[in-house]
């Protein structure tokens, strides 16, 4: 309720703030309109006394054609950067943060709260650390939204260890992820228990898109062949029912990605992997098992997380006991 009260008030404020941005504009035109005849008289003045000075006059016009080259590339670039932008809209792009040393995790945590906590949540990633991490940019969205989708990287196939080797990280390994992985299982299990509705699958193939789905919104990295995730560009892009923006192109990637009869459900209650038929009935269980992955160097991320009440009951969905 605090959170729809803050993005409530932040519009006001925003449309208040284009309202003095008019007035504003308005007086500077008028006072410009005013001082007119006076900077024209005074102009006229200092010309009868430099017309006749030929250093005065040459100075005047390298000055003036330095401005006007200046202004005119300004022009020049504007009108492309309009275009470029125009371009970005239609293709509903919204936002683009610069990965790596330049990206602001803070910003972009705002502006995806700002957008609301949607009711249903879709995630495509490799091993869930964004949604885990209590600083993360998924962790408050995922805990306050009804429903989760969420497709990881299963942690035993071939191209998760091709992944953990192309990576030019000492720190990622194989078993990195995999601890990464079964981290973030062991936090969907906490939120399942808390009643959310959370359906874990694991895909085999080479993550390209670490993807979320939030309501109208969508945020998107690329997975690069040897780089770190961070240190990728971050684009969000909105859907426009007017537009054919990239919106949907990227929310068919998720369902076909999802629906895939290849793409295992996890089940968190019996942690075994569920294959189904095309009706949705159950094909065959793979028993998944976690033994010998070693745990996080900092576990207490899962041990101190206790779904707060308001997270769910806020919801009407109500919170058992412990």
């Amino acid at each position: 309720m605090n959170r729809e009260w803050t993005i409530e008030l932040r519009r006001r404020l925003h449309g208040i703030g284009q309202v003095w941005y008019h007035i504003g504009l308005v007086s500077v035109s008028a006072t410009i309109a005013m001082l007119l005849p006076y900077s024209a008289q005074t102009f006229l003045t200092y010309w009868e006394l430099v017309k006749n000075e030929k250093v005065y006059v040459v100075s005047a016009e390298i000055a003036v054609a330095v401005v006007l080259i200046v202004v005119l590339n300004f022009l020049g670039r504007s009108i492309r950067d309009a275009k470029l932008a125009k371009s970005a809209r239609g293709a509903g792009l919204v936002h683009v943060f610069p990965g790596g040393r330049r990206a602001s995790p803070t910003r972009i945590t705002s502006l995806i709260q700002d957008h609301g906590f949607p009711r249903h949540l879709m995630i495509i990633g490799s091993t869930g650390g964004t949604f885990v991490d209590p600083k993360g940019d998924l962790h408050q969205v995922l805990k306050h939204c009804l429903e989760a989708k969420i497709l990881l990287l299963n942690p035993i196939s071939e191209n998760a260890r091709v992944r953990a080797q192309s990576i030019l990280h000492p720190d990622i390994t194989l078993e990195s992820l995999m601890a990464h992985t079964k981290a973030s299982i062991d936090f969907l299990k906490i939120l399942r228990a808390a009643q959310k509705k959370v359906t874990v699958k694991f895909y085999s193939d080479d993550p390209n898109v670490k993807l979320a789905i939030l309501g109208d919104h969508i945020w998107l990295q690329h997975y690069h062949t040897n780089l770190d995730i961070q240190d990728m560009p971050m684009y969000a892009f909105q859907y426009n029912p007017k537009e054919h923006v990239l919106y949907t192109i990227f929310y068919q990637h998720f369902v076909e990605k999802w629906e895939h009869l290849d793409t295992p459900e996890y089940d968190l209650e019996t942690d075994a992997l569920v294959y189904r038929w095309e009706d949705g009935t159950e094909k065959r269980r793979v028993p998944f098992s976690w033994d010998g992955v070693p745990p996080l160097a900092h576990p207490q991320v899962l041990h101190n997380f206790v779904p707060a009440p308001n997270d769910v009951e806020m919801r009407g969905v109500p919170v058992p006991s412990t």
